[in-house]
């Protein structure tokens, strides 16, 4: 190994033991007991969101033929620690604000859910990041996500569920930004590539997802749960269905093409999770979910040029049009409805309208500029494990008894 390279085990085991013992001594000064007696959601409901962070993203992620290890055990190793510090910075921020404290439940849940922004981010870097730099792209995500969050609500006053939905927003940009601070890999690399074992369990995730996303819609609504669980079922079935038919249409042999099912299954649900609360007609999601669909497979055919192209940024999941285009789809598509619900009383309009477009805009300022800076940050010697041409690759990380028979 290079010199330029630091050695990984002396630098990952003491930097989670370091992060650990710091979030242990903070949980003992600003996390007070849990008083609350009746949480407002359910443990079933907190459930379902951690299978989708832990197994639906887990698995969604392992379409590369030698990653499969690191996209897994990774995801989890960040998701464990990226919930105890969204769990913390939240506790900090209703500590200097005097605010009331939230059942823990609900703190759980809530962190659970932020983390789908970092799992989402880590998409766009999947393969060519190690532990550490993952590690340091957590904290500093989940730190903005939440101030972003902070300032959306604070400021701009909106809701708490509505905020949380820019997971996928930020998420998506965020990693986009990051991504364009790493070199990007050969195409002739047969490592950045999938296998038909690979693809399958990717699409297990998938279906995870897939199963779990009324849930996720739902899990912070105040009120209407039922209704945005209806909604989200409906615009997630057009967007497969949609999905399927698209793909067989855009190929060249006219069969279906698992890296379309793989991205634009999951877009209707992204698309209708600012509004699906709020929804009054079914046919609306559904409308949605069509839309959602059309421009994730049609979007991956000009990003995909436009990105490693133009910009040369390297998206190793395809995060900005599974989840990224579709949230902007569905930010416009919220102050559309808002624009129609609205429409009699002008002056409330525009105060709304702009509310509406003040967040998605700061949302994805803070993303891509905070993500841009941490990318900065992850590249610097310090940080640095392997080199480019050891990306999309196990061995580096994992011990493979079987490796003499083959891996």
């Amino acid at each position: 190994m290079s010199s330029n390279y630091r050695n990984f085990r002396n630098s990952v085991p003491w930097l989670i033991l370091f992060l650990e013992a710091v979030l242990i001594v903070l949980f003992y000064f600003f996390l007070s007991d849990d008083d609350a007696s009746v949480s407002s959601i359910s443990y079933p409901a907190f459930q379902d969101v951690n299978h989708m962070v832990i197994f639906g993203f887990g698995f969604f992620l392992t379409f590369l033929k030698r990653y499969g290890f690191s996209s897994t055990g990774f995801n989890l190793l960040i998701v464990v620690l990226g919930v105890q510090c969204s769990v913390l910075i939240e506790s900090l921020l209703f500590f200097f604000l005097q605010r009331e404290n939230e059942d823990g439940l609900k703190r759980i849940t809530k962190a659970a859910v932020s983390m789908t922004a970092v799992v989402i981010s880590t998409g766009a870097v999947l393969g060519k990041t190690n532990p550490v730099q993952l590690i340091l792209m957590t904290v500093v995500e989940i730190i903005v996500f939440h101030m972003s969050r902070w300032i959306n609500n604070r400021f701009l006053q909106v809701p708490d569920n509505i905020s949380m939905m820019h997971v996928h927003l930020f998420g998506a940009y965020f990693g986009l930004a990051v991504s364009s601070r790493f070199s990007e890999p050969s195409p002739r690399s047969e490592k950045n590539a999938s296998t038909s074992k690979s693809d399958l369990l990717s699409m297990l995730g998938t279906l995870f997802l897939w199963v779990f996303w009324p849930s996720f819609n739902s899990v912070l609504a105040v009120e209407n749960k039922s209704i945005a669980i209806y909604n989200t079922y409906f615009a997630l079935a057009v967007s497969a269905v949609t999905a399927f038919m698209l793909s067989a249409l855009t190929t060249k042999d006219g069969k279906f093409r698992m890296t379309h099912i793989h991205s634009a299954v999951l877009a209707g649900g992204v698309t209708v999770g600012y509004a699906a609360h709020s929804i009054e007609y079914p046919w609306i999601a559904m409308i949605l979910g069509l839309l959602a669909g059309v421009i994730t497979i049609l979007g991956s055919y000009c990003l995909q040029r436009c990105l490693n192209a133009g910009l040369k940024i390297h998206d190793s999941s395809g995060v900005h049009f599974t989840f990224g285009l579709p949230a902007v789809l569905g930010a416009l598509a919220q102050v559309v409805l808002v624009v129609i619900k609205n429409c009699t009383n002008l002056p409330r309009l525009g105060y709304l309208v702009m509310i509406h477009i003040g967040a998605f805009c700061l949302t994805i300022s803070a993303a891509l500029t905070t993500g841009f800076i941490t990318g900065l940050i992850l590249n610097l010697k310090l940080f640095k494990t392997i080199p480019s041409s050891k990306y999309f690759e196990d061995q580096f990380y994992w011990e493979f008894p079987h490796l003499a028979v083959g891996f």
